[in-house]
């Protein structure tokens, strides 16, 4: 997923238990996590696995989140009026969100979302 509108350091930390779990047991730490981070990761996670479906006709239950990167987006700067007539900028960033699917059985083929 990319160019989510939520900061990279924000999504990393919620990320980070994520590697090496089951698909479906990630699925179900991040449907009970209330932050914001939490939902787009569920959403990319979820993609991942129906590609892993549909494209790679692999089973669901036997996925293991291989690899998670949380990579910095383009930033949209805008300004906010400050003292005496200047203008400090804001940087509204955004960050791509990579999930990398493989089964559990091995080293076989793996699913990039």
């Amino acid at each position: 997923m990319k160019f989510v509108r939520i900061s990279g350091q924000k999504v990393r930390g919620i990320a980070r238990c994520l590697k090496g779990m089951p698909a479906g047991k990630a699925v179900e730490a991040m449907r009970f996590d209330s932050r914001k981070g939490a939902a787009l990761i569920l959403k990319t996670l979820k993609s991942a696995i129906a590609n892993a479906e549909n494209n790679a006709k692999l089973a669901a239950d036997g996925l293991i989140v291989k690899q998670i990167a949380i990579e910095e987006g383009t930033a949209m700067k805008r300004f906010r009026p400050r003292a005496r007539g200047s203008a400090g900028r804001i940087k509204k960033r955004t960050s791509h969100i990579r999930v990398v699917l493989v089964e559990a059985g091995g080293a076989g083929k793996g699913v990039v979302k």
